[in-house]
C-alpha cells in the first residue's frame, strides 16, 4: 500500500514536470498510435518511489535486509535505476540516438555487478544437476566485511540476462499500461514463489517483489489506455532491470522470469533477427512487435493488452505450478514457441482477412 501510494502521488508532480519541460511524446499516426500528446518521464516517478519505499524500510525496520538480500544489493539497485533515470530523461527529452542509448543500461548493470547481484550458477536444461558460473574469479578488495570481486562467467551471463530484459521490456513498451501490467504480473508471481520455498522462505525477496508490483500499480492508473503518461526510455528498461535484478537476488526467480516475458523475449529475438536479414539498425524503430500485429489483426488497444497480460498469466501459472516439480526446460521451450507461432499465425490470418474486406475481395 505504501508503494502504491507513493507512485500514486509522485506520478502527478512528474507529469507535471514533464509538461514543464515539454517532454511530450507526440502522436504520428503510425509507430505512435496515442490520440493526443503525452507526457514522458515515467522512468522518474518509477525511480523516485520505488526507492524511497526501500529508503522508509531500511530505516524503519529490517524487514527489506534480511538473508537473502544484503545492503549493498540495494545499493546496485538504487544506483543502477539512477542511471537508468538520468538516460530515459535525457533520452526522453532530446531523443537519443541508439548508441548513446544503451550507455546507461550498460552502467546499471555494472553497478549491480559491482554490488554483488549476479547469476552464480544455472540449472542443466535437459538433466539434473548445475553449471557453475563461480569458478574463476578473484577478489579485488575488501569493504566492511563485503568482498568486491569479478566472477568472469556469473558477470558475462548477469549482464548478457540483464541486457535483455531492458531491451525486451524496452521493446515491449508499445502499448498503454503493457508493460507496467506485465512488471505487476511477473513481481506478484516472484513475491508467491518467494513464500513457497519449502524450509527457506524469502521473505525479504518477497517484500521487494511486492514493493515493485505496488509501485508499478500506482503508475498503471495514469499509464492505462487513454495514458496520461508513457514510461519513456528509462521507465520502459527499468521495468526489465528490477525484474532481472531481483530474479537473481532471490537466487532460483531467474526461469520464472524468463517464463512470464517468454513471448515478449521470443518477439525480441525475432525483431533483431529480422532487422539483421532486412539490413536496419538492430535497435532501430519499427511498427512490427507482436503487439502492433495484434492492432492490425483488428484488436482495440485494451484488447491486445489484456490478452498479452492473459499470456504473462498463464506463463506464470505453469512456472509456479511446476517450479517444484522439475518441469523441462526443453518442454516449456516447446510450448512458448508453439504458442508464440499460434499467435502469429492468428495474427496473420485475421490481418489478411481484415485486408481482403478492406479491398473488397470478400464480404
Amino acid at each position: 500500500m505504501l508503494s502504491f501510494f507513493a507512485c500514486l502521488i509522485l506520478t502527478p508532480v512528474v507529469i507535471w514536470i514533464a509538461k514543464r519541460s515539454k517532454a511530450i511524446d507526440r502522436p504520428d499516426g503510425q509507430r505512435k498510435i496515442h490520440k493526443k500528446p503525452t507526457p514522458l518521464f515515467g522512468g522518474l516517478a518509477i525511480f523516485l518511489s520505488i526507492n524511497l519505499v526501500i529508503l522508509i524500510y531500511s530505516i524503519i525496520t529490517k524487514d527489506l535486509i534480511g538473508d537473502t538480500i544484503i545492503l549493498k544489493n540495494l545499493l546496485g539497485i538504487f544506483i543502477g535505476s539512477l542511471f537508468l533515470a538520468v538516460g530515459g530523461i535525457l533520452d526522453d527529452k532530446f531523443d537519443l540516438k541508439p548508441k548513446w542509448q544503451i550507455i546507461w543500461p550498460v552502467f546499471a548493470i555494472l553497478s549491480v555487478i559491482i554490488c554483488g547481484i549476479g547469476i552464480e550458477f544455472i540449472s542443466n536444461p535437459i538433466g539434473e544437476g548445475l553449471f557453475e558460473l563461480n569458478k574463476y574469479s578473484f577478489n579485488l578488495f575488501w569493504y566492511e566485511g563485503f568482498p568486491y570481486k569479478v566472477t568472469l562467467f556469473a558477470d558475462l551471463f548477469t549482464f548478457a540476462w540483464l541486457i535483455a530484459m531492458m531491451y525486451t521490456t524496452k521493446l515491449l513498451d508499445g502499448l498503454d499500461g503493457l508493460v507496467s501490467g506485465i512488471a505487476i504480473i511477473a513481481s506478484v508471481f516472484i513475491f508467491l514463489t518467494a513464500l513457497n520455498k519449502g524450509d527457506i522462505i524469502q521473505y525479504d525477496v518477497a517484500l521487494l517483489a511486492v514493493i515493485i508490483a505496488g509501485v508499478f500499480a500506482g503508475f498503471l492508473v495514469f499509464n492505462f489506455n487513454p495514458a496520461n503518461i508513457f514510461l519513456g526510455e528509462g521507465g520502459s528498461t527499468m521495468a526489465g532491470f528490477l525484474l532481472g535484478s531481483l530474479s537473481i537476488i532471490s537466487g532460483s526467480k531467474v526461469g520464472i522470469t524468463l517464463m512470464l516475458l517468454s513471448i515478449p523475449v521470443l518477439d525480441f529475438i525475432w525483431t533483431l533477427i529480422r532487422r539483421r536479414m532486412e539490413n536496419k539498425p538492430l535497435f532501430s524503430a519499427d511498427r512490427k512487435h507482436l503487439h502492433h500485429r495484434l492492432l492490425d489483426a483488428g484488436l482495440s488497444v485494451k484488447q491486445a493488452v489484456y490478452f498479452l497480460y492473459l499470456i504473462a498469466i498463464l506463463f506464470g501459472l505453469i512456472a509456479y505450478s511446476f517450479q517444484d516439480k522439475g518441469l523441462s526446460f526443453m518442454a516449456a521451450v516447446v510450448l512458448v514457441v508453439v504458442v508464440f507461432m499460434l499467435i502469429l499465425a492468428y495474427v496473420y490470418t485475421k490481418k489478411k482477412r481484415r485486408d481482403r474486406l478492406l479491398t473488397g475481395e470478400i464480404k
